[in-house]
């Protein structure tokens, strides 16, 4: 086993950043205090360093492999009360929730629309905040709401434990239009019941998009890597591939770069910036056709093969089974309002982006799995118990990617990990568990519900 500092191995060598959120937790901190610098409305830094944080944030591991020459996994879901991740930002949201009721004595009810994982890891922060004692049910509590198309995404957690638990933290299943839908409800319910609720129950309505909830937390894979496969003058050429839908995690890391360029103590200064590579699905491909200033191609469907082809773009996928095609429910995200600052950065930086189909992703299983495993992540044989793709799609993408000359060879990429589970490694939130709500009325009544 490595110690911080030493260059990754390959297989069962890998490094390990065990508890990234308290190890890192200074230079989070600064990502904090330099993001509140230029904005309006500031986010309070994370709680300081205790036992009860330490003991709170005690599933944040991050791990590095060497899975073959040139090829390197992010290991960023080893918690496994959620497996994706979502965990950092999560834990770090309820921690400042927790602090805010501490210094007010105001109550918090975190209220965010999800694809599934967000709230998934949400949940799980509440449920490790009620064991460890930082907060409570009477002073904490969360209320997600998905979209019906995310219904096989949804997980079991501890909240689910008794009835008052559940009633305290309902998940709502949303009937919209579009997935996407569930934020603009869910933003209606904040916008008008958050000042009547606080009057009544003194439970402060939270909400959970702002980009810089992920940004800082995720800074921590830039100080992980740091530590792990620092960026020299001798380094080859580096990307960074992920399966995105807004790109939170890599904006969060090129804010952890760009602290560590600044100067951190202690923390050594990068040589460069890696390039970043995209990957999405056709059914949400607005980031990967932004970056390459392309439209999804015309595909021709052939009756013999059942299939839909193009040829030409490289790339998109040559061949699949419905030209906006849904790989996963999580990534739902279109027009996302990222676009600007990720062309930015790979206009700046370097890199890409590819589109995958489930023929690709499924053309190359075998050779996942066995990727995945050299980092120690196990994907079973059957892909049909997969529920989170997004490990999936970033090693296919950056199979495909190399494949048809797309990344030049002798370029490192490291693939962030960010999600794997099925059903047997993460049991799904039973039905009785959920709540059916049709609109913004249905999840007012719930919040206020959850309030009393």
């Amino acid at each position: 086993m490595l110690v911080a500092g030493q260059p990754v191995r390959s297989g069962a060598d890998a490094g390990v950043i065990h508890n990234a959120l308290s190890r890192f937790h200074d230079e989070i901190a600064a990502a904090a205090r330099a993001v509140a610098a230029e904005r309006d409305v500031q986010p309070v830094v994370p709680l300081e360093p205790a036992d009860r944080f330490t003991e709170f944030t005690d599933a944040t591991d991050i791990g590095l492999t060497r899975v073959e020459p040139h090829t390197y996994v992010l290991d960023l879901m080893r918690n496994p009360g959620a497996r994706t991740t979502k965990t950092m930002a999560s834990l770090l949201m309820v921690a400042r929730a927790a602090g805010h009721t501490r210094r007010t004595g105001e109550r918090v009810m975190i209220l965010t629309p999800t694809s599934g994982n967000k709230g998934t890891a949400l949940r799980d922060a509440v449920a490790r905040a009620y064991a460890t004692g930082i907060a409570t049910p009477a002073d904490l509590r969360v209320v997600t709401v998905n979209p019906e198309a995310s219904r096989g995404k949804l997980r079991d957690c501890p909240l689910t434990a008794d009835a008052g638990l559940r009633a305290a933290n309902p998940v709502a299943l949303a009937r919209v239009a579009e997935p996407g839908d569930v934020k603009a409800v869910t933003a209606r319910v904040a916008r008008e019941e958050a000042g009547a609720l606080f009057d009544a129950t003194g439970f402060r309505l939270w909400p959970t998009l702002d980009l810089d909830n992920y940004r800082i937390a995720d800074a921590a894979r830039a100080f992980a890597e740091a530590e792990l496969l620092p960026l020299t003058e001798d380094s080859p050429p580096r990307l960074h591939a992920h399966a995105v839908s807004s790109a939170f995690g890599l904006l969060g890391y090129h804010l952890g770069h760009e602290m560590l360029a600044r100067g951190l103590p202690g923390r050594a200064v990068p040589a460069r910036h890696p390039g970043f590579w995209l990957v999405q699905q056709l059914a949400t491909p607005d980031l990967v056709t932004a970056v390459l200033g392309a439209d999804v191609p015309d595909y021709a469907y052939d009756p013999g093969g059942a299939v839909w082809r193009q040829e030409g773009a490289p790339h998109f996928p040559a061949e699949t089974d419905d030209p906006r095609e849904v790989v996963d429910a999580t990534f739902y995200t279109r027009a996302p309002a990222t676009i600007p600052q990720v062309n930015a950065i790979i206009g700046r930086h370097g890199g890409g982006g590819s589109i995958v189909s489930r023929r690709e992703c499924l053309a190359r299983f075998d050779r996942v799995r066995a990727l995945a495993a050299e980092a120690g992540i196990t994907i079973g044989a059957d892909p049909a118990e997969i529920r989170e793709w997004s490990l999936v799609k970033a090693l296919t993408g950056v199979l495909v990617a190399r494949e048809r000359g797309l990344i030049a060879p002798g370029t490192d990429v490291v693939v962030h990990a960010s999600g794997h589970y099925t059903d047997a490694s993460l049991a799904p939130a039973r039905d009785e568990h959920l709540t059916p709500v049709g609109g913004a009325e249905d999840l007012a009544r719930l919040v206020r519900a959850a309030a009393r």
